[in-house]
């Protein structure tokens, strides 16, 4: 039996951490229980796996045959073997998490376009993957004003992925950080998809919104054992094991 398919009173109690957090005035999720966790780079859940060497290989050449988008988009995340120990604040209190490193590699018509190297971690034992910050740099390596890092500027872990257990209607931030503020709201379960990889089931769909840019949405599709399959028009094509990170690093 699917995991989305398990009993209400299952899905409640595993996502117990964001219903215990406390949210901003505009609804969604901003504190979690980070004293509960106890950080991991090797674990995660259904929808994103901290398995160094994994590499998930998107691209939007569908849209681009259709005629609906004009530029060939190719997006490689990797899962590193580096991992980067980071501290931050919780509640005042000061602490470290060593965090696996996913790097995200992003073309447009062959060239360079963006790099980003994001630091999460897996919290035990409920397999929550926090974000603890990003350090991007455009194709000419131009750090970009995006970038954040738990600890620093007020900056605190957001989540990135809550476990298996998906609930309709969740809202939480992904990024807490005044220059970086993404935040997620689940918004649809139980779907199949079909991508040139493969088709698969009970799928989810998750929109990210920021207020940095109000009116703005960019829906990601997940499906469990996979991951991300769908980022607006990028669609997955291949996931590889043991794969290097393109660019030669």
């Amino acid at each position: 039996m699917s995991s989305l398919n398990r009993p209400a009173v299952l899905l409640l109690a595993a996502l117990a951490p964001l219903s215990i957090a406390s949210a901003q005035n505009d609804g969604f999720t901003d504190r979690f229980p980070i004293a509960a966790c106890d950080f991991q780079t090797l674990g995660g859940n259904d929808f994103i796996k901290l398995q160094p060497g994994r590499q998930l290989y998107l691209n939007n050449k569908r849209c681009v045959a259709d005629g609906d988008c004009e530029e060939l988009v190719e997006l490689w995340i990797t899962m590193l073997p580096d991992v980067r120990v980071i501290k931050f604040f919780d509640h005042g209190k000061a602490r470290y998490a060593r965090t696996r490193v996913m790097q995200e590699y992003e073309t447009v018509d062959g060239e360079l376009e963006e790099v980003s190297l994001n630091y999460v971690a897996s919290c035990a034992p409920m397999n929550d993957v926090y974000y603890f910050g990003e350090d991007v740099e455009d194709g000419d390596g131009n750090r970009l004003p995006d970038s954040w890092l738990a600890g620093k500027n007020g900056a605190r872990p957001g989540i990135l992925l809550p476990d298996h257990a998906f609930l309709l209607g969740s809202r939480y931030y992904q990024e807490v950080a005044p220059n970086a503020q993404d935040r997620s709201e689940h918004t649809a379960m139980g779907f199949e998809v079909e991508v040139p990889a493969g088709t698969f089931r009970d799928c989810v769909e998750i929109t990210e919104t920021t207020p940095l840019d109000p009116g703005h949405e960019s829906p990601k599709t997940y499906c469990p054992n996979v991951g991300i399959v769908r980022d607006g028009d990028l669609e997955l094509v291949k996931v590889r094991t043991n794969a290097h990170p393109p660019g030669g690093d």
